[in-house]
């Protein structure tokens, strides 16, 4: 097959992580996405109950990240599950999934998804993630991929500015009130204990499988520069067999411009999170 075979339509035999020809695998090395998904109606996935959660993740996103990184029928944990967008992704693409989370509340919630969306449920346990080799439904068989959107350290247990403020709900948002939450941790905390448990994740990642995770960057203080992207890149890069491959951009149109710090000083409107992508070559 030549090369040329692989862009207008077919499948190089050589492809061992997804299914995906040549232009479309030129098509998904995008560095930015920038979407806007609905909120509403069929294509919305019931977003008006995962909407519970502070910070759910569209499928349609997941579904494209699913994709790329593995092949119909691969194998997909999200040791961070919240209401369930990659396990809902991982049901429209044909893809097995194990989700983890510490709250029975978003584990209710993706279940009422589930119902709405009449899709059977993917396996989802409420428990610990810094315990999974202690949860059988993990480690029955090696994961293609960890696909997942760790809390961020204190960023949702802040209260809020901007739009949510100027709406009346400025109000802290944690994702859970749970000292076993890593979005209730300090900065360094957190990545410490993101470090830890993603070292013991990866013994259950099959060899030349991929963790993709996103994170958002906090505003700069004057003690450090608070780009959270990169300090977990230089943290996850220690983990033995582990590669950075690079990072895509997610930016979210949804989003309203506000203008911070006006007239004073410069604030960054944040738009964009970061999807980090590595992959595991013990």
């Amino acid at each position: 097959m030549s090369d040329d075979d692989s862009a207008d339509g077919a499948v190089d035999p050589r492809n061992r992580l997804n299914d995906m020809t040549g232009s479309e695998w030129t098509y998904a090395l995008r560095s930015v996405l920038s979407t806007r998904y609905p909120t509403r109606g069929p294509e919305a996935y019931a977003h008006q109950l995962r909407r519970m959660h502070p910070s759910p993740k569209p499928p349609q996103l997941m579904a494209e990240l699913l994709r790329f990184f593995t092949k119909a029928g691969g194998h997909v944990l999200d040791p961070f599950a919240g209401v369930g967008g990659t396990l809902i992704a991982c049901s429209l693409e044909g893809r097995s999934g194990v989700g983890v989370d510490l709250s029975p509340e978003y584990a209710a919630c993706y279940a009422e998804v589930c119902a709405a969306l009449d899709m059977a449920p993917q396996p989802y346990v409420v428990g610990d993630s810094r315990r999974l080799a202690t949860i059988p439904e993990v480690t029955a068989r090696p994961f293609d991929l960890i696909l997942t959107d760790p809390p961020y350290a204190q960023m949702l247990a802040k209260a809020k500015t901007g739009e949510r403020k100027k709406r009346g709900h400025a109000e802290a948002t944690p994702f859970t009130d749970s000292p076993d939450d890593l979005g209730n941790l300090g900065y360094w905390e957190f990545l410490a204990e993101l470090t830890e448990l993603l070292r013991d994740a990866l013994a259950l990642l099959r060899p030349r499988g991929h963790l993709v995770l996103f994170t958002k960057d906090l505003q700069p203080t004057a003690e450090h520069h608070n780009m959270l992207h990169a300090d977990i890149v230089a943290a996850l890069r220690e983990l033995p067999g582990l590669e950075y491959r690079g990072y895509r951009i997610w930016h979210d149109q949804s989003q309203n411009l506000y203008p911070f710090g006006y007239p004073f000083a410069f604030v960054s409107n944040q738009m964009h999170q970061f999807i980090l992508i590595f992959r595991y070559v013990p």
